[in-house]
C-alpha cells in the first residue's frame, strides 16, 4: 500500500507540473524516479524509454505506467496513469464545457513561463542523458545525426525512422562497446499472461470495427475511433491529431474550428497531450458526450497502451540481455539523445526563447535544477511567477 500511495503521489506531481511535451516528460521522469527517489538505476531507464519509443502509443504515459508496474504492481501502473492523466485531462474537458471564457489573455504571461522552465527540463536532461548514453564518439555520432535527421526532415514518420536506423547502426558497430549485465525487472506476472494480453490487444484491433457495424451505437463507434488512434499511432502526441481530426471531424462529431481551440488548450496544460481526447469526447454532438464521451475518449486511447507495456515487459529482460540487442539499445538511446537535442531547438527554443529576459529567466531556471538540485516544483511556480512577470515588461 506504502508504494502504491508513493506511485500515484510522484505521478500526480508529474501531472501537475510536465510541461512541454512527451521529450521534456523524459527530463522530468528522469529526475523524479531515478535522480531524486532511486527507484531505477539509468540504464534500466533509458532502456525503457528505448522500449517505449519503439511502442505505438503515447511514449512518455507508457514510461510511466511500466515504472508504476514495476514499482507497485498492476494497480501501481493504474495509479501512475491516473496521476499523470487526470490533471490535464480534467482541465481539458473544463475547457470543453467553457471555462475558457475566463479571461484567457490574462494568463498567457505565466504559460510563457511554463514552456521557459519545459526549455531548462530538457536541457537538464540532454545534459545527463548525453554523458551516460554517449560516451563515445560512436554513439556522440548517432546522436548528431539522429539530430541533424529531425531538423532537416521535420514529418511525422522520421522520429520513428530515425530510431530504428540509430538501432541498425548500433547493432551493426557498437557490438565491441562495453556492456553491462541489466538489472533484472520486477514484473509480478509471467509470460503466459504478457502474451495473452498481446493477443488481446490484436484482437480488439480486429473486433472493434466490425462490432461497430453489427451494432451502430455511437458509444461503441467513438471507442473504436480512439482505440484505434491509440493503436496505431507512432511518433508521440502531435503525431496523433492528424489520425483523431481525421476520425472525428468527417462524420461531424466535432467541428474544425472545436478541433483546433481544443489542440490551442492542450498545448497549455501538463502531461500527455493524448489528454486531449477527453476534450473531444467532452465537446462532440452526438452523446454520449460531455464527462461520458470524455471517459469513453481517455480511457480507449489509453487502453492499447496497457495491453502493450503489460504484454511486453515479461519478455524484455531476455530480450535486452542479448548482445546484439544491448549494441542496438546502444545506438537507439543515441538516437534519443539526438531527437531531445532537436526537441530542445524546435518546438521548445523557438517558442519559449524569444527574447533575452527569456533566457535569462531560462538560465535562472537550468542553474536552479541543475547546481542547486532545487525540486522541479518550485522551479516551476518560479517560472510561472517569472514569465508573468515578464508580460509587463
Amino acid at each position: 500500500m506504502n508504494n502504491l500511495l508513493e506511485v500515484l503521489a510522484a505521478s500526480t506531481k508529474l501531472g501537475l507540473t510536465s510541461f512541454g511535451g512527451p521529450v521534456a516528460h523524459i527530463g522530468y521522469f528522469h529526475q523524479e524516479y531515478v535522480v531524486r527517489r532511486k527507484w531505477l538505476d539509468d540504464h534500466t531507464y533509458f532502456d525503457l524509454v528505448a522500449l517505449c519509443q519503439f511502442l505505438p502509443g503515447p511514449g512518455s504515459s507508457q514510461i510511466g505506467l511500466a515504472l508504476g508496474l514495476l514499482r507497485a504492481g498492476p494497480l501501481g501502473a493504474l495509479a501512475a496513469w491516473l496521476g499523470f492523466t487526470l490533471p490535464s485531462a480534467v482541465a481539458l474537458v473544463a475547457f470543453a464545457y467553457g471555462v475558457e471564457r475566463l479571461a484567457p489573455e490574462q494568463s498567457a504571461g505565466w504559460i510563457h513561463g511554463l514552456k521557459i522552465v519545459a526549455v531548462a527540463v530538457v536541457a537538464q536532461a540532454l545534459w545527463s542523458m548525453a554523458r551516460t548514453l554517449c560516451p563515445d564518439r560512436e554513439r556522440i555520432s548517432i546522436a548528431l545525426l539522429a539530430c541533424i535527421g529531425i531538423l532537416a526532415w521535420p514529418l511525422p514518420l522520421i522520429q520513428a525512422m530515425v530510431i530504428a536506423l540509430g538501432g541498425v547502426i548500433g547493432w551493426r558497430f557498437l557490438r565491441t562497446a562495453e556492456e553491462l549485465q541489466p538489472v533484472r525487472l520486477p514484473v509480478p506476472y509471467g509470460r503466459r499472461l504478457g502474451a495473452a494480453l498481446l493477443v488481446v490487444f490484436i484482437a480488439s484491433l480486429i473486433a472493434l470495427p466490425v462490432a461497430r457495424q453489427l451494432f451502430p451505437s455511437h458509444a461503441l463507434s467513438l471507442f473504436d475511433s480512439f482505440y484505434r488512434s491509440g493503436s496505431l499511432v507512432f511518433g508521440g502526441g502531435h503525431v496523433v491529431l492528424s489520425l483523431l481530426q481525421a476520425e472525428v471531424i468527417p462524420p461531424g462529431w466535432v467541428s474544425n474550428e472545436q478541433f483546433l481551440a481544443g489542440y490551442g488548450a492542450a498545448q497549455a496544460v501538463p502531461g500527455p497531450l493524448f489528454t486531449f481526447s477527453a476534450y473531444l469526447g467532452a465537446v462532440m454532438g452526438p452523446e454520449p458526450n460531455g464527462w461520458q464521451g470524455a471517459a469513453i475518449a481517455l480511457v480507449a486511447i489509453f487502453l492499447p497502451s496497457f495491453f502493450l507495456v503489460f504484454g511486453i515487459l515479461p519478455f524484455w529482460d531476455d530480450l535486452r540481455a542479448r548482445s546484439q540487442v544491448r549494441s542496438a539499445l546502444g545506438g537507439v538511446n543515441a538516437a534519443v539523445v539526438g531527437i531531445l537535442l532537436a526537441a530542445l531547438y524546435t518546438p521548445l527554443w523557438t517558442s519559449a526563447i524569444v527574447r533575452p529576459p527569456d533566457f535569462a529567466l531560462g538560465i535562472a531556471a537550468f542553474g536552479l535544477l541543475m547546481f542547486w538540485r532545487v525540486p522541479p516544483l518550485v522551479v516551476v511556480l518560479f517560472c510561472a511567477v517569472g514569465g508573468y512577470g515578464l508580460g509587463f515588461m
